[in-house]
């Protein structure tokens, strides 16, 4: 299994993010085209600050999980193109994605 997080910018000078299409729109065209293909959660969070009151690193981050790596690939060689050719709909700049492997403890 692994993570991929998907890591929308913030700080001071963070880009605008809309988020009402992100999820009306952006997520389940996310969903629709790899659930299939071994996406088996997704989940979304949005920043509210940090300890000190500064603004988040970090605005939205989206938490993919998928069974394996070669899942993921192959998601991605299938419908990456529609899928990350979305992203100027929502956010003009550009998101850090990250695979993770998940750690028990």
């Amino acid at each position: 299994m692994i993570l991929v997080s998907v890591m929308y910018p913030g700080g001071a000078d963070a880009q605008a993010f809309d988020l009402g299409y992100y999820l009306k729109h952006h997520m389940p065209l996310v969903r629709e085209r790899w659930s299939s293909m071994g996406l088996d959660k997704v989940e979304v969070v949005k920043a509210s600050g940090t300890p000190d009151g500064s603004p988040a690193p970090f605005q939205v981050m989206a938490f993919l999980t998928f069974r394996s790596l070669e899942d993921f690939q192959k998601a991605g060689a299938a419908h990456g193109k529609e899928i990350f050719g979305d992203i100027p709909n929502f956010f003009k700049g550009q998101p850090v994605v990250q695979i993770n492997e998940p750690q028990s403890f």
